[in-house]
């Protein structure tokens, strides 16, 4: 059953075929495995291969090592959200909710005269259509970092990584992401058995120096977000991006970046594909510059990935909405829209910086160079967080953004919401860094 499936002959192939045949119920829970040894013999490999595949799925929580009983199928986990529903969780409303993370409504650009476009706008009656309609493609190739080879559209960025994960990534494999990241992508990787190596960024992103010694791991992916990384707010520079580059062009992993901010980032557009085009995977999404629910996405990589999404989407979802795609198209080339974005991106930046600005004044250092939030660190988190709720202010728990188990309290608050005076709010963001942890009573 396990051979049938080998179409690598190798320990990543046979943790293939393994993990395909529980996926498809021919290896169901507490199934026992074969020897090493015997099943070594069986399929014609060597020992060693098989034992590097069997530790690649423990990694992977597919299998396990019970004693007499030997190796046997793991118990299927429940995949979820739990980082992501960690990150949001609350148990109360709040006056001023900065926990969210989600773009101010009220500077999504207006919808009335895309909508009402609509209706002159011819729309397919098949299922034989092109995945991206050809003068969004050219408006967005004007706009885009480097000239992708190939270029599709999909429902959002997060769509966009579980497609191009699931395509390049295998269990038991590695990967490395930044440190602290974004929970949904490392819920993600988790559903997928994959071991994660967060890497240090700075106020430019990703650091050079980790990032080389994580590549003596050799992953499979480098996971990134070029501008207004979430929940840090750091932006690549070209020469940040370089610098990676030359890291990365030693080895074989692909590189995945994000760039969830998109238009309304202060800074220019950056890709490490500008140096290594054929292991880039750029994705941009629209969500938080045009609005969360047209769950846009743009993606650019090798001709040979983006065809291969495009043939995986067939089997779900097909295509996205042409009807989208035109609103879409109609929002980034109309003077009125542009305009909206504009003024969104600078009222980000004005926000962003009087909160930086007054938690200066009160001796609370924090570098937010970028997006709609901040990285808070503070003393205790529970009681930053206790601190801010009795006040009225929600913000997000920054544990669910770590990728290691030892790592300064933070809290990520999204500041691109403090739509009033920033002296009040910083200072109650300055006493919550401050708060101590509860002891009891003395």
């Amino acid at each position: 059953m396990i051979g049938e499936r080998l179409v690598e002959r190798t320990s990543r192939g046979l943790a293939q075929a393994v993990h395909d045949a529980v996926a498809d119920g021919t290896l169901s829970e507490g199934m026992r495995l074969p020897p090493i040894r015997s099943l070594a013999l069986q399929l014609g490999l060597s020992p060693s291969t098989v034992s590097a595949a069997w530790e690649q799925l423990s990694q992977a929580r597919a299998i396990r090592t019970d004693g007499r009983r030997g190796t046997t199928i793991a118990p299927l986990r429940v995949i979820g959200p739990a980082r992501y529903r960690r990150a949001l969780e609350r148990s109360a409303s709040f006056a001023l909710d900065l926990s969210t993370g989600v773009p101010d409504a009220s500077l999504l650009p207006d919808l009335t005269d895309a909508l009402r476009g609509l209706h002159h706008t011819w729309t397919p009656g098949n299922y034989l259509v092109r995945p991206v309609i050809d003068d969004l493609e050219e408006v967005l190739r004007r706009d885009w970092p480097y000239a992708p080879e190939g270029m599709t559209i999909v429902d959002g960025a997060m769509d966009a990584l579980d497609q191009v994960s699931s395509l390049l990534l295998r269990p038991g494999g590695t990967v490395v992401v930044e440190h602290p990241s974004f929970p949904p992508l490392l819920d993600l990787l988790d559903a997928l058995g994959v071991r994660t190596i967060g890497v240090d960024v700075d106020e430019r992103g990703m650091l050079p120096g980790p990032l080389a010694a994580a590549m003596r791991s050799n992953p499979e992916a480098v996971f990134l977000q070029p501008r207004a990384q979430n929940p840090t707010g750091a932006s690549m520079d070209p020469d940040r991006a370089e610098q990676l580059a030359d890291v990365l062009r030693a080895g074989a992993a692909m590189v995945v970046e994000d760039d969830s901010a998109g238009a309304v980032s202060s800074w220019p557009p950056v890709s490490l594909a500008r140096w290594l085009p054929e292991r880039t995977v750029h994705v941009r999404s629209f969500s938080k510059s045009h609005g969360p629910d047209l769950r846009l996405a743009a993606v650019s990589g090798p001709e040979a990935v983006i065809g291969r999404l495009m043939e995986r989407r067939l089997l779900g979802q097909g295509w996205t909405s042409w009807l989208l795609q035109t609103v879409l198209l109609d929002l980034l080339t109309s003077r009125a829209a542009r305009a909206q974005v504009k003024r969104a991106r600078y009222t980000y930046a004005r926000r962003r910086e009087s909160i930086v600005k007054e938690l200066e004044r009160l001796d609370i250092p924090v570098a937010a160079p970028d997006g709609l939030n901040l990285w808070l660190p503070v003393r205790d988190e529970p009681a930053a967080l206790l601190h801010l709720a009795t006040n009225g202010v929600g913000a997000a728990a920054g544990s669910p953004f770590a990728t290691r188990q030892n790592h300064a309290p933070h809290l990520r608050v999204t500041v691109g919401l403090v739509t009033g005076d920033a002296r009040p709010v910083a200072e109650l963001l300055a006493q919550a860094a401050r708060a101590a942890p509860w002891s009891g009573p003395r």
